[in-house]
């Protein structure tokens, strides 16, 4: 494959595994462990370090612009006709409050959209979230959400993701080849200082335990995320769908916090303190009440949103992905959070 594919939200998380995935290939995925011969363009904000990136392959160039103002995105799209669009960028804990969940979620995707029309690309693979379908009403697998669960969007940043999801799905209905994956809670190398801070809470038994800890979180390990993406834009059969991508199976929160303790030990030799910040199960539906009323008001407090989640399900089901596309996802929780300590480790930080 020769196209053009071009590539937002780097350098973050998401965002540069897709492009290293691009560049050098899925090891773990037969069908995508050669190197693509083919150029890669990213778009990034001014500013951004992106040296270990673009020591990857002189294929790959980087743009800088900005999606909440559309700048810099014609040259982005300059040359892209039969390009794949990865729509990767977007905002999940806002600096600035609510504002901008829709100033990037939803306008950035409205300027990519209208960008890419113009330019003629082939087809728009757009990443959304878990979040504008919302919770399930238990921990039962039989209430796991599949693709057709409806919509119902948890605060705001559901919301901003529902309505960027409805943007593309009316760019699709205009003509343009449009797929939509809705990956959970994810995890694996790159990850920010949020991830890291996850790790040493576990370590230190700092890590609070809302209610019993069996609720569901679907999680997806980055590398499975990108096989995900990569056959969206492979597939004809995708053009017009949405799909769940994520881990093979969800994870109660306790079988989450007790992988991580046991990696920490057994493959990294980090003594871990064995204790759990147990709290009851309203200590979540009272961050939901405070998190709701600041959002209300245009704020947004990164703590009280995590921790209105801590006692919610959160899980989904791939079977249509694994039907269309083929996806079988090959890193299960263990070796993805194994190969995720060690990213950090290996770069000289400190869990």
């Amino acid at each position: 494959m020769s196209e053009l594919a071009i590539v937002t939200g780097v350098p973050g998380w998401l965002g540069s595994s897709l492009v290293d995935a691009l560049l050098r290939g899925l090891p773990d995925v037969e069908a995508f462990s050669k190197p693509a011969e083919r150029p890669v363009r990213a778009l990034t904000l001014p500013g951004s370090d992106t040296k270990e990136l673009g020591a990857l392959s002189s294929q790959l160039t980087f743009v800088e612009g900005n999606l909440a103002s559309g700048a810099g995105l014609d040259k982005l799209m300059d040359g892209a006709k039969g390009a794949t669009v990865f729509h990767i960028a977007g905002v999940i804990h806002p600096n600035s409050g609510r504002k901008e969940f829709y100033e990037v979620n939803l306008e950035g995707t409205r300027h990519m959209l209208k960008a890419a029309a113009a330019a003629g690309v082939k087809r728009f693979v757009h990443v959304s979230s878990n979040s504008p379908i919302g919770c399930n009403r238990s921990n039962d697998l039989a209430d796991s959400f599949d693709e057709t669960a409806g919509y119902n969007p948890y605060m705001h940043y559901g919301l901003s993701k529902k309505m960027a999801e409805d943007l593309v799905n009316e760019a699709h209905q205009g003509g343009m080849e449009t797929v939509i994956i809705r990956p959970p809670w994810f995890y694996g190398p790159r990850q920010p200082p949020r991830q890291t801070l996850f790790f040493t809470m576990i370590k230190n038994g700092k890590m609070p335990i809302v209610g019993s800890g069996d609720n569901l979180r679907s999680m997806a390990y980055v590398d499975n995320i990108c096989q995900g993406l990569m056959l969206c834009e492979t597939m004809d059969r995708a053009n017009g769908k949405t799909y769940w991508i994520a881990d093979e199976r969800p994870y109660t929160m306790n079988e989450i916090v007790d992988t991580v303790e046991a990696v920490l030990e057994k493959d990294f030799n980090i003594t871990c303190a064995h204790k759990r910040m147990r709290l009851p199960g309203v200590a979540s539906d009272v961050a939901f009440l405070v998190d709701r009323t600041l959002q209300g008001l245009g704020f947004y407090h990164q703590k009280f949103h995590v921790l209105s989640e801590m006692n919610k399900n959160i899980s989904c089901k791939i079977d249509l992905a694994k039907a269309e596309l083929g996806y079988n996802p090959k890193i299960a929780l263990a070796e993805g959070m194994r190969r995720s300590i060690k990213w950090i480790l290996d770069r000289g930080q400190t869990i």
